[in-house]
């Protein structure tokens, strides 16, 4: 299979590939999650346009307890996005293998609990309209603590031993390293050795039986890793293995990667790899961009990422992890931080936004249903994919205080991070318009305003903590 799919897409140029691969899937499967027609920076799903708004408690979700109260809670506030890492790192009753004699593990039998909840989140998820960003691969279940009750660790399967795998009873290194084989067992990795072929057979085993269940809903993207630093050959080579199942299936399916270094903006290495290939990459997961950067610098950096994103391969860009707690070392900030966040994401065009799980992100808390719940009422006011950034337009602004993206002339969504007044060019803009306040702190409405254009207006944001002004023009 594997020698299979790589010819098939080595024999024809990419473009040519990838409306071949379309041409019939595309018009029969419009129900399926997929850019938008009219604006492809931003999805579709069921034939009309969408954007993602989510929260959960974790990452690994079809492996949570209770997992059917937790979607009917996202549902409650408004949210339809969730990620979902197919996880390693559980108890042992928990993992994709079956176990022998209650402590060792058959690579060649599947643990039907680890599946039927896999299937379980699928259908439940479908049922509600929630899109799902599947993660095939997750680097921090193959090293340190979760190697030593990993599956795949030969000291805990009947099916190989370390000598014959090539594998090290331990690695303590942080994953960031990419010193763990198990990413190198294609032949053009640069820590390829033969002896991981054997690995690969159960690899490629693993993610056909994911597919066996996931290609059977159209509520599914697909993103190859999680934070990735090992060479880009990887996670194209599961983007076509997966596209060539999906079209086999007479679908087709969005796909990505998310690289760790994408927080350093035009310092990144792996950035441009997603900027320069549309065709393996058909949206951009930037997730990483919500650590470490805080406030303007977080604005800027955004706003740059999605224009590099779309400047020569127009696309959705997500955020599947939007960091904001536990004030870690790597720069998660604060819960205020992660709110903060996922206000700049919408206004600057992101397509879909999920509070990370805790304690580095404010997960499901009322922070993060407000957020939603507040993202939802200026939904009902205007679409976010008729706005863009024009933060030229606020005047006496002080750093951090405010965000703005506009129709300008027709609509305003003005974001107060925390109070604050500024002035807002409506020179340009004729007529009266009504300005909704929307709280943030609590995710309801709060009063109705007047506002006269044709002048600069000043903005008061009502009260302390987070607001957004929506002004649509009166007719």
């Amino acid at each position: 299979m594997r020698r299979i799919i790589f010819l098939l897409f080595l024999t024809l140029p990419l473009g040519a590939l990838w409306a071949q691969e379309n041409a019939t899937t595309v018009n029969n499967n419009q129900g399926e999650i997929q850019p938008w027609s009219e604006n492809v920076r931003y999805w579709q799903y069921k034939g009309e346009p969408v954007l993602l708004l989510g929260g959960s408690k974790t990452d690994h979700l079809f492996l949570a307890d209770g997992l059917l109260e937790h979607l009917e809670e996202i549902q409650e506030v408004g949210g339809n996005f969730v990620r979902n890492t197919m996880s390693q790192r559980e108890g042992k009753e928990l993992k994709p293998y079956a176990l022998i004699n209650d402590s060792i593990f058959d690579l060649n039998q599947w643990n039907e609990d680890y599946w039927t909840r896999f299937q379980n989140m699928l259908k439940w998820t479908s049922e509600r309209d929630i899109i799902v960003q599947i993660e095939v691969w997750d680097r921090f279940d193959y090293s340190q603590k979760y190697w030593e009750i990993s599956p795949w660790n030969p000291r805990l399967n009947i099916n190989y031993n370390y000598k014959e795998i090539g594998f090290d009873e331990k690695y303590p290194l942080h994953p960031s390293k990419d010193v763990q084989p198990f990413f190198h067992s294609l032949p053009d990795m640069p820590g390829y050795d033969k002896k991981l072929d054997l690995i690969y057979k159960y690899q490629e085993a693993f993610v056909t039986k994911m597919l066996s269940y996931s290609l059977q809903y159209g509520n599914v993207l697909y993103c190859m890793n999680n934070e990735t630093t090992t060479d880009a050959l990887w996670g194209r080579y599961w983007i076509n293995f997966i596209k060539a199942k999906a079209k086999e299936r007479g679908t087709s399916v969005g796909t990505t990667d998310m690289f760790d270094d994408v927080h350093k903006g035009k310092e990144s290495v792996s950035a441009p790899i997603i900027f320069n290939d549309g065709e393996h990459y058909t949206f951009a997961d930037i997730s990483q961009v919500n650590s470490r950067n805080f406030d303007d610098i977080h604005w800027h950096e955004l706003q740059w990422l999605i224009e590099q994103v779309n400047k020569t391969h127009p696309r959705p860009s997500n955020h599947t992890k939007i960091y904001g707690g536990g004030y870690s070392n790597y720069g998660s900030g604060g819960q205020e931080d992660g709110v903060e966040r996922f206000w700049r994401n919408i206004l600057a065009g992101s397509a879909g936004v999920r509070f990370h799980r805790s304690p580095n992100g404010n997960a499901l808390n009322e922070r993060a249903k407000a957020s939603i719940r507040a993202g939802r009422l200026l939904e009902s006011q205007m679409k976010l994919w008729e706005l863009k950034p024009h933060m030229e337009l606020l005047v006496d602004r002080s750093p951090n205080e405010a965000y703005l993206a506009a129709e300008p002339g027709e609509k305003y969504a003005l974001y107060f991070t925390n109070s604050g007044s500024v002035g807002l060019d409506l020179t340009k803009a004729k007529g009266t318009f009504t300005l909704k306040w929307i709280s943030i702190t609590e995710g309801k409405w709060y009063k109705d305003e007047k506002i006269q254009g044709g002048v600069v207006a000043t903005i008061a944001a009502p009260f302390k903590g987070g607001w957004v002004a929506a002004l649509t023009r009166d007719n």
